[in-house]
């Protein structure tokens, strides 16, 4: 099961590390894959990491280096569109309160609660009190959660 850190957490929310570079590169050299948040700026061809509004500018080389851990969220349609017309190799998606929607490499990415198969990935459990033991057997893809330490303990 691939265990991915929500913006870079690792044992519950710290709104200070989130989309932080430093921090998701720390996260993937412990052996997670990462979701980010991601905007892309068309006039300035620049990229930004932050969830609610652009934070921590980050190039292309930078990205392209951790593309095979990150998740990426595709925070706005510039950013969607970036990626689908202009990239390659990149696993991305968007999404609001969908049930559930396809990343680009073809994973199921579930809004929190919902039901899950084999390839899908269970988002947050935390916030529908999952229980960890259980969790840690679950037939699921991946494991998206603030709290990806206590499920790899």
């Amino acid at each position: 099961m691939k265990l991915i850190a929500h913006r870079g957490n690792l044992n519950g929310p710290n709104p200070l590390t989130e989309n932080d570079p430093k921090r998701i590169t720390d996260c993937i050299d412990m052996g997670y894959d990462v979701e980010i948040d991601l905007r892309y700026d068309p006039v300035t061809n620049s990229a930004w990491l932050g969830h609610d509004k652009p934070e921590h500018k980050v190039n292309w080389m930078w990205l392209a280096g951790r593309a095979k851990n990150l998740w990426i969220h595709c925070k706005d349609l510039a950013t969607l569109h970036e990626f689908s017309s202009n990239t390659n190799g990149y696993n991305y998606f968007w999404h609001d309160k969908d049930d559930y929607t396809l990343t680009s490499k073809g994973h199921i990415w579930s809004y929190p609660g919902k039901t899950y198969t084999g390839s899908t990935v269970v988002v947050m459990p935390e916030w529908n009190k999952m229980d960890w033991d259980s969790l840690r057997v679950t037939n699921c893809y991946g494991v998206c959660t603030d709290y990806v330490e206590r499920l790899s303990e």
